[in-house]
């Protein structure tokens, strides 16, 4: 198992010139059956003002979890029931006296996660991470209608996107690709566990970037 890491980031910005919202999520376009049968779930949105000091804060650990997310009006509002898991195991979902419950993961396909329904009906699942103070994880990825009897496969990389668009809440399921592009990609497992990134605007162009500031 790779050891557990974490990773605090803060965005902020001063006198920014124009009010605007920034929305992260995490990279999914290698997973095969993206927008299809799993769909990317936004994990933060914050909003930088116009003039003054704004900053946001979030922190990421590399401890992954399965879940069996409750999901309200597009956006998933909780999860009834997790299990932690690591690269290459897997586990299994079953029910009994109408709770939910994950099997302690086992040694699988390396590389991957993989969760099994095993409840005899159709079956919403994600992954996600954990966050310390918290029971039940981030959600990262939603896998819609799991048939009982099938599995899901995930590869996670914790690549991180940042956009700047106001159309998306927090822990929205995103069921389409995004129509603007990122102002900023990070790989979280090749940065410091503390990183400071500046929100500027371009007066002449309008464009968005976000530079280490420290």
């Amino acid at each position: 198992m790779s050891q557990i890491f974490t990773r605090n980031l803060t965005f902020q910005s001063d006198n920014l010139g124009k009010e605007v919202m920034i929305m992260l999520t995490f990279e999914t376009n290698h997973i095969e059956g993206i927008y299809a049968d799993v769909f990317p779930i936004v994990w933060k949105v914050s909003k930088f003002g116009k003039t003054g000091s704004y900053s946001a804060r979030v922190t990421y650990t590399s401890q992954l979890a399965f879940s069996k997310p409750q999901v309200v009006n597009g956006n998933i509002i909780d999860a009834e029931t997790c299990v932690k898991i690591n690269d290459g195991e897997k586990t299994n979902l079953t029910v009994a006296n109408g709770v939910h419950h994950f099997s302690p993961p086992q040694p699988a396909t390396p590389g991957v996660l993989q969760a099994v329904n095993n409840t005899g009906i159709i079956q919403d699942l994600a992954v996600g991470f954990m966050t310390p103070g918290d029971l039940m994880p981030k959600p990262v990825l939603y896998f819609n209608g799991v048939g009982d009897g099938s599995h899901v496969t995930a590869r996670f990389t914790p690549i991180l996107h940042a956009y700047i668009t106001s159309d998306y809440e927090k822990t929205s399921i995103i069921r389409g690709a995004i129509d603007t592009p990122a102002i900023w990609t990070q790989d979280l497992s090749a940065l410091p566990e503390s990183t400071i990134w500046t929100l500027t605007r371009d007066t002449v162009t309008g464009r968005y970037s976000l530079v280490n500031s420290y």
